[in-house]
């Protein structure tokens, strides 16, 4: 039989997990926007989407838009479509992260980096195969293809369909 606890301390006994948001951006041409962590980090020259943590309060939708726009200076006034989610039990010893993948489709647009990168690209998803990737490529392929279709939401485990 368990012993019932505060609410307060049953919380703290709950596992955690650090939760992310990123966007997946195409043009008018199907190409996805990428950026290029610059110098200085664990990714530095590989490329990835424009996203990051959520701040404290901060649901993942809100996240995707202030990522976007703090990393690429781009506000995307159209919604953002839910394409996917992505668990993976442990990121660089840091335990369990689970990201949240969002979509827009925009015309040409200027990008304005953050400090954190050091390159952009609109990339074909067919190129992809090419580009030296922070995670898998399947993950981002899977993830334009719902973009672009607005086929069906992902789940995914580890970057492979669960």
């Amino acid at each position: 039989m368990s012993t019932w606890i505060p609410r307060e301390e049953w919380v703290k006994t709950l596992p955690q997990a650090i939760v992310a948001s990123c966007v997946v951006l195409l043009d008018g041409e199907g190409r996805v926007l990428l950026l290029r962590y610059g110098s200085g980090g664990p990714a530095a020259g590989t490329w990835w989407l424009p996203g990051g943590m959520l701040d404290a309060g901060e649901d993942p939708l809100a996240a995707a838009r202030r990522e976007l726009r703090e990393e690429t200076g781009i506000a995307v006034d159209a919604p953002l479509g839910f394409l996917g989610s992505d668990y993976r039990p442990d990121v660089g010893g840091t335990g369990p992260v689970i990201d949240f993948f969002f979509g827009a489709q925009v015309e040409h647009t200027d990008v304005r980096l953050s400090p954190e990168h050091d390159g952009y690209a609109w990339t074909h998803p067919e190129e992809l195969h090419s580009v030296l990737l922070t995670a898998d490529v399947t993950i981002l392929a899977g993830l334009c293809h719902v973009a672009a279709t607005g086929d069906a939401v992902v789940y995914l485990r580890e970057g492979r369909p669960a």
